[in-house]
């Protein structure tokens, strides 16, 4: 099996020279992504139902790894948000030890889709399905984000939207003015200091403006009070339970020995990975499909061409490694790539060094870190959403798209947001299939070409005919351009099946040809295949086709078929 080269993208750049100047700029880069990542990955484990350091683990390994075996020069990978949609309600079912299970199975997947060659399958994912989930992962985040804003009292958040709902409504007579104020304090500044500098991550700046206000607030304001990272999370380390996230590395664990649901190892068995099974296969698609997307957008801004299969190979490996160190899952982010882009970066050198980068600041910063107030985090996840909707594409589609894409595209909204994204992407991508086909067939057919045709220097005796078959033949379109041959006129000796527009053809077309066939064989017809192309050609040969004396003959050329046609009058 010839598997995708590994770590590709390094190797190209380093053997296309590199200096101090190139490890400078990627050092600054990484710095910057590294910053930029810090809380990022911390919110992000939050809201999928894990502790904050999980998040932190994730782009350290699963970021470092895919860094150094990636295809794309530039990607940077961690926790994404999109992902959340879909951790979240297997962290609620199984607990940190079924969701990095799940990981791991994910994982296996990917690498599997890269050595199968899959990167450029990604691309037939239609349009209308991604931007409808999307838009309906944006909304379920920026949903999950009121509690923490408002400093809401939930008992336990539902798992399925409309309850979430309901229950944060029935919630709202707890809002707590402290939380709220400086939930506002921390969005203000993460709309607004991009228009001041951006040398400086605005994340960086509100979150900690926004720390330094909670804690100024707390100590000169009786009463005032929110919560933090190191109030709502703790740790344990040596049998003591410590507030905040620890202040160590990632440590080899066994992601089945993780705490279930109950809080009790959860322990591997068949029963389970087969209820984990439907998670770990939309861990996967979303994580291909990200971060091959984010692969094109770095593309684009960079002139270099990236390999989707190494990168699928990649995102397996990190995935596969990343939950024995207590990570969840990670794919390509499309911010912190631009960000990284936009730095400066040369080489995947750079996403490297951002996971060095967080990890100094755990070992450095973590009882810091703990500060944090939850209301600032739910903040930036929300400015996160409301980037990540692509409101004016939505809302564009809606105006010019044909109606059934616009069908696609709310069709997937509402199934993400009522249900899954798996319900979603599975049913988008059906009725994008269907409605593919029934595109397609509308352009398929066959029809009578008159009776001199004005390709042809003299007339074809009475007696032929020509059908031109226009388009690809395939199981969509095959029954409906056949249903021209149904019946043919008395008196026609030669039918002439002009193929030189069929570019692809399927077993369902062969079966229709074939039955096609019989009919005019029935009648004493001859039948000449005319112009045939190299893909067709193949298919008729693997079915044993070949010249039939007196009933068929294939021909590439289209005009050497005509003269034969003659040639049976004279």
């Amino acid at each position: 099996m010839d598997w995708p080269p590994p770590a590709l993208a390094l190797r190209q750049s380093l053997r296309k020279g590199y200096g101090l100047a190139g490890l400078r700029a990627d050092l600054m880069a990484g710095m910057v992504v590294g910053v930029v990542a810090l809380p990022l990955s911390m919110a992000l484990a939050i809201a999928a139902g894990v502790p904050p350091q999980h998040g932190l683990y994730t782009a350290i390994v699963a970021g470092g790894l895919i860094a150094l075996l990636g295809g794309s020069r530039v990607q940077v990978s961690g926790p994404t948000a999109a992902f959340v949609v879909i951790l979240s309600p297997i962290s609620q079912r199984f607990g940190l030890g079924g969701l990095l299970l799940a990981t791991l199975m994910a994982g296996l997947l990917l690498i599997a889709m890269g050595v199968a060659r899959m990167g450029r399958l990604i691309e037939f994912v239609p349009y209308p399905v991604t931007t409808g989930f999307t838009a309906g992962i944006a909304v379920v985040i920026g949903t999950l984000q009121i509690k923490d804003l408002l400093g809401l009292t939930v008992e336990a958040m539902p798992e399925h939207y409309l309850d979430r709902l309901e229950a944060l409504a029935l919630a709202l007579p707890s809002t707590r003015l402290e939380d709220v104020l400086i939930a506002s304090l921390t969005l203000a500044l993460l709309i607004c200091w991009p228009r001041v500098t951006t040398r400086i991550p605005g994340p960086l700046v509100a979150l900690a403006v926004g720390a330094g206000a909670a804690a100024l607030a707390a100590r000169f304001i009786p009463g005032f009070e929110v919560a933090t990272i190191q109030s709502r999370f703790h740790y344990v380390l040596d049998g003591a339970t410590l507030p905040g996230i620890p202040r160590t590395p990632p440590l080899p664990v066994l992601p089945w020995n993780m705490p279930g649901p109950d809080g009790r190892p959860l322990f591997i068995s068949f029963p389970l990975i087969r209820l984990l099974a439907p998670s770990a296969f939309a861990i996967a698609l979303l994580g291909a499909m990200e971060s091959l997307l984010s692969a094109v957008v770095a593309d684009g801004m960079t002139g270099f061409k990236h390999d989707p299969d190494v990168e699928l190979l990649a995102q397996g490996v990190g995935n596969l490694v990343v939950p024995f160190f207590g990570g969840i899952a990670a794919t390509g982010a499309i911010a912190r790539t631009a960000t990284n882009v936009r730095s400066g970066a040369r080489s995947p050198l750079a996403a490297f060094f951002h996971a060095l980068v967080v990890l100094g600041a755990v070992l450095a910063l973590a009882p810091l870190l703990g500060y944090l107030p939850m209301a600032s985090l739910a903040a930036l996840l929300l400015l996160v959403a409301w980037n990540m909707s692509e409101r004016d594409h939505f809302v564009r589609m809606l105006r010019v798209a044909p109606r059934s894409d616009v069908a696609v595209l709310l069709i997937c909204f509402g199934l993400t947001v009522l249900f899954d994204m798996v319900v979603a992407v599975t049913v988008g991508v059906v009725l994008a299939s269907l409605l593919f086909m029934k595109r397609m067939a509308e352009v398929s057919g066959v029809r009578l070409v008159e009776e001199h045709p004005l390709t042809l220097d003299k007339p074809l005796p009475k007696g032929v005919l020509i059908y031109e078959v226009a388009g690809p033949l395939f199981f969509g379109a095959a029954h409906q351009a056949m249903a021209a041959l149904k019946e043919v006129d008395t008196g026609v000796r030669v039918v002439i099946l002009d193929l030189r527009s069929v570019p692809a053809m399927d077993a369902t077309a062969l079966v229709g040809l074939e039955s096609a066939f019989e009919r005019l064989h029935r009648d004493q017809i001859f039948v000449i295949l005319a112009g045939v192309q190299t893909q067709p050609l193949r298919v008729m040969a693997r079915a044993g086709w070949r010249d039939r004396h007196g009933r068929l003959a294939i021909y590439r050329s289209f005009e050497r078929a005509v003269d034969e046609a003659r040639k049976a009058f004279e």
